[in-house]
């Protein structure tokens, strides 16, 4: 079985739990705080991990106490870390987790955020045959290296997590992508914004237009929907008895549709998989779990 490359960022998440966010000028008082690995590209990666299937996570690993954190920690969990550069600071990521479980994100990007060709010069190519790629790296300076290596490897399957900042990505680096025909993975509130369209359906078609692949659409509390040009799946979520926080919610769900379509799943399998993973992660603190919620046959 070949493997799955996932080009992207680790950070320490630092989860600040609070009533609400503060207003301009206004003083909170945080019930609890907290440090976690974290990065889109990272969690995506280790559910990879949960389910057993071959991947490499290409993220730089920077220095300072937030690199020291990522170094030690990948390491505790065997993840091989193929860039080390210490000379240069590990960002973090700030959440802050309201009393409803919804978080918003204050990010210090680092050293992780960037992507060389060259760092996958210990990593056989020829063993991989499908890439994760996240938004945040494209929008950095570096994000033209990812697309030109994936534009030398016409043969992979992309899976492209956008992410909430699509809007600001260059968008001449997305077109390019586009033209790689990836599976794209978004939120149904960045569908619309991104497609200008009023339901995450005629979101879905209208960038099928432009990829002619499949798009999956996260619907939060309501499920999970994708378009492969032909059908149109919607996938409900059982309901969370309790909404811890929603760190990692977008990133569990493209990594156990990864694993699944891995394992020759459909897409319907994979949605209701998928939905599941999430769903376990926003009732857990932080986005990593510790097992997956469901049983998998590799068979």
């Amino acid at each position: 079985m070949k493997q799955t490359l996932v080009i992207g960022s680790t950070v320490v998440d630092v989860i600040v739990n609070i009533p609400k966010l503060p207003k301009t000028g206004e003083d909170v008082h945080i019930s609890k705080q907290s440090r976690s690995l974290g990065g889109c590209a990272f969690l995506a990666s280790d559910i990879l991990r949960h389910f057993q299937v071959p991947y490499s996570l290409c993220t730089a690993v920077g220095g300072g106490i937030y690199g020291d954190y990522v170094y030690t920690h990948l390491k505790k969990r065997g993840v091989p870390i193929y860039i080390h550069r210490p000379e240069s600071e590990n960002g973090c990521c700030y959440c802050m987790v309201e009393a409803d479980g919804e978080r918003t994100f204050i990010v210090d990007h680092g050293i992780e955020y960037t992507f060389y060709e060259s760092y996958l010069e210990t990593i056989d190519t020829d063993s991989i045959d499908s890439v994760y790629i996240c938004g945040l790296e494209i929008e950095e300076y570096t994000g033209g290296e990812i697309v030109n290596y994936l534009e030398k490897h016409p043969d992979y399957t992309i899976y492209f997590a956008s992410g909430p900042r699509i809007m600001e990505l260059p968008q001449d680096l997305v077109a390019r992508i586009f033209a790689m025909h990836p599976i794209l993975h978004l939120n149904e509130d960045e569908i619309m914004a991104y497609t200008h369209t009023t339901s995450h359906e005629a979101g879905a078609k209208a960038l099928f237009a432009l990829t002619q692949n499949t798009v999956v659409v996260t619907l939060g509390e309501k499920g999970s929907y994708c378009y492969d040009g032909t059908n149109e799946i919607f996938v409900p979520s059982k309901p969370v008895a309790n909404v811890v926080d929603t760190i990692g919610a977008g990133d569990s769900h493209i990594g156990a549709i990864m694993a699944c379509r891995r394992l020759d799943m459909d897409w319907k399998k994979a949605l209701t998989i998928a939905n599941e993973v999430s769903a376990a992660v926003v009732a857990t603190e932080g986005g990593l779990l510790e097992k997956l919620p469901v049983e998998v046959s590799k068979t």
